[in-house]
């Protein structure tokens, strides 16, 4: 192997190493996305079920929430 290609394979293998480290920042922020999402979602339901917010509300706030934290599952959930 020469010089040139040694650069070349190098070249490519940075490239790859860039790609996983930005698709796993992603992950992580994708979970923490959804960890805060489901949160939010608990405290609306402890808030609902102590008559705090009535169920037209508790639905507006939740789809804020889908808008804000946008977990990945929100285009499945009802």
């Amino acid at each position: 192997m020469n010089q040139h290609e040694d650069k070349k394979i190098t070249k490519i293998s940075d490239e790859i190493i860039d790609k996983s480290v930005e698709l796993m920042k992603v992950s992580q922020e994708q979970l923490q996305r959804e960890f805060d999402y489901i949160q939010a979602e608990k405290l609306l339901r402890k808030m609902l079920g102590k008559g705090l917010i009535t169920e037209i509300e508790f639905h507006k706030i939740d789809a804020l929430n889908r808008q804000t934290f946008s977990p990945f599952l929100a285009e499945i959930m009802p």
